[in-house]
């Protein structure tokens, strides 16, 4: 049995708030690390490109945060005005946005991390490494699926 257009929406809607509330404990956890990183003891110590990777890293996820619990808020708001089709792609649009926010801020935790640990060229190795798989498993793979679908 085929379902009808507004089946179709309900359960696609359904799917991506799904997909949401898997991402968002992850943002949230980063976040709140990241909220305490200045009032650690060696905060004082980091370089000034240390500083400049952390901020990145704060911006990255707050931007990450907003747009990945955007769809449920505007699903709060738009409740009952039959615009589920507009809901829907833009909250998809929405989501592929925070999910690369969300890589560019673990890249730049992952860069703040290995730098504080070890030195900057393996924090830049650990990084390239970790951006590649970001594109590629995130995004890459995904997007070519999508084109050759038919």
């Amino acid at each position: 049995m085929a379902e009808s257009e507004k089946e179709r929406l309900d359960r696609e809607l359904i799917e991506l708030l799904n997909e949401l509330r898997v991402a968002l404990p992850g943002v949230q956890v980063l976040f709140a690390f990241l909220l305490i990183v200045p009032f650690s003891q060696r905060f004082p110590q980091m370089t000034g490109v240390q500083r400049d990777v952390y901020f990145a890293a704060v911006v990255c996820t707050t931007i990450a945060t907003i747009l990945l619990i955007a769809p449920t808020s505007m699903h709060r708001i738009q409740w009952r005005q039959q615009d589920k089709e507009h809901l829907l792609a833009t909250s998809n649009k929405l989501a592929i946005l925070g999910t690369a926010f969300l890589a560019l801020g673990m890249t730049a935790v992952l860069f703040l991390v290995t730098d504080v640990l070890f030195e900057a060229r393996w924090a830049a190795l650990v990084c390239g490494v970790a951006a590649g798989f970001f594109a590629v498993l995130w995004f890459v793979v995904p997007f070519i699926r999508r084109l050759r679908a038919p």
